[in-house]
């Protein structure tokens, strides 16, 4: 079978080169501002220099996509669509119920969070959605950029953004990589799974219906979640993300980011590929839903990481239920904001769909059908928030915390 997408990206210029190797050192958490990276910029630009590439000047052609733009919460002005921009005291992270400011902390150390609690609860408990923002960016860009608080709102479940400090990392990137913060009752795993406990049993929410979603970084921390505390999260949302395993230290994250070999098994079970096949250094055994979303175009994270997690999931569920396959079907699509997409659903016997791939053609590194008030955003994709909402609120789950 055909891979569903073209992964190979369009060439691109030296200054986009060089700040497509500075966003990947900072995705990392390599803090090229100080210690020993310091001037790493001035390096790479130099060196493509000498080698004859020159820099493109001047702003970015019409129908480039800019996904690194700098985060504008409670701005001023319109969007790409003439509506207003939120203000300080009425965008989506601040309505219609409280946002609140909190901290938790563990032997593992301390984090604070935000938490929106709507108006008014659809159902008693309600469901509890931990949102994990991606490198660089905050609690309130990332509310900002999805507008999950205003689903929220509008359907009455409680939303959680645990925030990474720069103390933690030069770039405020959730730790994915890190051997420690990749197992269980350790690490910033047992930190994001206390703060949903505290919240959960603080607020009375459903701990059946708690859900974990994240960009980037934050969708490589979801998924080691999903793993580590599988009793506690009923479904996971990764966009732009990296499977479980994929990195044990910086410089694997850097391959395993732009698509290089990463120690996990191939794409022959999902996608009909073989990719690399060197052993995996940690396999996801859990078979958790997830709903997967991945950006063509995506030169910080490569897609294939997409596939990968799809693959990860697919594999767990199989080892999980061998007597019973999970069926696929692929469907194609354009979104109101004119990008095309392709759905792969993985459903069990019951067509319950257990794993959700989106591949988003033509986007970058960016939250799809997210909002221009936040950082990392396209508008014109399908919108992600709604989509791994429906996901979720629509799973069946038996047990709880």
């Amino acid at each position: 079978m055909k891979l569903p997408f073209d992964v190979r990206g369009p060439a691109f210029d030296a200054g986009a080169l060089r700040k497509t190797i500075r966003r990947a050192l900072a995705a990392a958490g390599l803090d090229t501002g100080s210690g020993p990276l310091r001037g790493v910029a001035d390096t790479v630009r130099r060196a493509l220099a000498a080698g004859g590439l020159a820099e493109r000047s001047g702003a970015p052609e019409a129908g480039e996509p800019v996904v690194d733009a700098k985060a504008r919460v409670g701005g001023t002005g319109t969007d790409r669509t003439g509506a207003p921009l939120p203000g300080p005291a009425t965008g989506d992270a601040l309505r219609p119920g409280r946002f609140e400011t909190h901290e938790f902390s563990n032997p593992a150390g301390a984090r604070s969070y935000k938490l929106f609690l709507p108006a008014r609860t659809a159902a008693a408990p309600p469901p509890v959605l931990v949102m994990l923002h991606g490198c660089t960016q905050s609690a309130d860009d990332f509310a900002a950029g999805t507008r999950m608080n205003r689903l929220a709102g509008e359907q009455g479940f409680l939303v959680v953004y645990p925030e990474q400090p720069p103390s933690a990392n030069p770039s405020k990137c959730w730790n994915w990589f890190n051997a420690q913060d990749q197992q269980r009752d350790a690490g910033e795993p047992s930190l994001i799974a206390g703060i949903v406990r505290e919240v959960v049993a603080r607020h009375g929410a459903d701990p059946r219906r708690v859900f974990v979603a994240g960009l980037s970084a934050g969708a490589a921390m979801a998924v080691i979640l999903g793993e580590t505390y599988p009793e506690l999260f009923a479904g996971v949302g990764a966009h732009s993300g990296l499977p479980y395993g994929s990195a044990h230290d910086l410089l694997s994250a850097l391959a395993a980011m732009k698509g290089g070999r990463s120690g996990l098994p191939g794409l022959q079970g999902i996608q009909g590929q073989q990719a690399d096949a060197a052993p995996a250094r940690r396999k996801a055994v859990r078979a958790v839903p997830i709903i997967v979303f991945h950006g063509d175009r995506d030169h910080l994270v490569q897609a294939t990481n997409g596939a990968r997690i799809a693959q990860q999931a697919w594999e767990a569920h199989r080892a999980e239920a061998a007597d019973a396959p999970l069926r696929a079907s692929t469907h194609s699509g354009s979104s109101p904001g004119g990008r095309s997409y392709s759905r792969t659903v993985h459903a069990d016997a019951g067509g319950e769909a257990r794993i959700e791939f989106w591949t988003v053609h033509g986007a970058g590194h960016a939250w799809s059908g997210g909002s221009a008030s936040g950082s990392f955003t396209d508008a014109a994709g399908p919108d992600a928030s709604a989509e791994m909402l429906r996901f979720f609120l629509g799973l069946r789950r038996a047990g709880s915390t």
